[in-house]
């Protein structure tokens, strides 16, 4: 019993526009526990942390251990080097320049660090999920947006902008207006709010994203068009990775992976049409820790710094 006083333990926050995910984990990176709460977005970064460690806090008071670090993720552009947020959406009020990572280090009195929440969702993958222990792998997030990131050499290659993977904001995907104000990115085809707009365009009928999958799988002509579209836009945009960083292996998430079977074989067609200039196939697989993925990631994040970080 003594030991498992002393045990170190890694704490996981996923700091999203809605909802602040926490967990604690063991050195293995198990989840321990977890807890979820709704984000104060519009009450600034100091009320966004506080609620985020009030949900953290009855975790440590019943798990026997000794808290060694924690890892937040974080929507939006971050400097993981300095732990702090440096553009975010407008749905979040006072949390551009706010010092996330100081801010848990002072009311905690342990390391913490910050990354982006795509980076978060693929160490998550790569050390507890669907591509465990794999050394180069694109991680690609399609919800509200498309996020992507890139792990390369068996480490995160975040890029001397913290830009590095995000295939969602390149061009050449067509001519539509994205939502930052470019036109033709990956985003405008493939993330759930744009599903649900050209699905709109084409009927004039709104339908969530999840029942254009169902309307497609019940042969809805449409539907399966506003997804097979998606489908080309990843697959073309894995191709274009792969060529560039000769990556192996893909792994999906977010909420409209939720539509797997439908997007699975349509994305693999195209892929198969045309195939990285290696010659060699790339794996695809969907992400396996749901909605753990970030947190379980911020919380590798912070084993990582704080040990020898090898994959356990």
């Amino acid at each position: 019993m003594t030991s498992q006083h002393h045990r170190p333990l890694f704490a996981g926050v996923d700091i999203g526009g809605t909802t602040t995910q926490v967990v604690l984990c063991a050195e293995d990176l198990t989840v321990l526990d977890r807890a979820g709460t709704a984000t104060p977005a519009a009450d600034g970064g100091p009320a966004m942390v506080a609620e985020a460690l009030g949900a953290l806090a009855p975790l440590l008071e019943r798990t026997p251990g000794k808290l060694a670090g924690v890892g937040a993720g974080a929507a939006g552009v971050v400097d993981s080097e300095t732990g702090r947020i440096l553009v975010a959406s407008d749905s979040f009020t006072g949390w551009a320049g706010f010092a996330v990572a100081d801010a848990v280090e002072a009311a905690l009195g342990v390391p913490a660090y910050l990354d982006n929440d795509v980076n978060a969702f693929l160490y998550g993958e790569v050390y507890g999920g669907a591509v465990r222990g794999e050394p180069d792998v694109l991680g690609i997030t399609l919800g509200t947006g498309v996020g992507g990131a890139l792990w390369t050499g068996g480490a995160l290659f975040a890029g001397p902008h913290g830009a590095a993977g995000e295939i969602g904001h390149i061009p050449g995907f067509g001519d539509l207006p994205c939502t930052c104000g470019g036109r033709g990115h990956l985003e405008t085809l493939a993330s759930g709010r744009s599903l649900c707009a050209r699905y709109a365009e084409r009927t004039g009928r709104r339908l969530t994203a999840r029942e254009i999958a169902d309307a497609a799988g019940h042969g809805d002509r449409d539907a399966l068009a506003v997804y097979r579209a998606a489908a080309d836009g990843i697959a073309r945009a894995i191709v274009m990775t792969a060529g560039i960083v000769d990556v192996t292996t893909v792994v999906v998430g977010g909420g409209v992976s939720g539509a797997w079977p439908l997007l699975e074989p349509l994305v693999r067609e195209a892929l198969a049409a045309e195939p990285p200039v290696s010659g060699h196939p790339v794996r695809l697989v969907r992400a396996a820790l749901g909605a753990d993925a970030i947190p379980v990631g911020a919380a590798a994040r912070a084993r990582r710094e704080l040990t020898a970080g090898a994959l356990v």
